[in-house]
């Protein structure tokens, strides 16, 4: 698909809504804009909501808070970070 849109004189465009309906973007969603030399391309960021339930948790993570699981990849990284800086 390829839809044109106007640039404002404020540096403005409006999203068409041919895209819009096409990526499914709605009122206070957020956008992300990649630049690759002269070509610019747009994604919509989905939610967190959405993203619920896509990642798998390993069995022995499952009841453990995710202050806990933090604070444990922070202590893997820095056993990590020291073993690169001992080399």
């Amino acid at each position: 698909m390829a839809v044109m849109a106007r640039v404002t004189s404020k540096g403005q465009v409006t999203i068409p809504k041919s895209v819009r309906d096409a990526l499914r973007i709605n009122p206070g969603d957020s956008v992300l804009f990649r630049i690759d030399a002269a070509r610019a391309t747009m994604e919509r960021i989905p939610d967190l909501v959405e993203l619920a339930g896509t990642v798998e948790v390993p069995a022995e993570l499952r009841d453990v808070p995710g202050e806990e699981i933090i604070a444990r990849a922070r202590e893997a990284w820095a056993r990590e970070a020291m073993d690169i800086d001992e080399s």
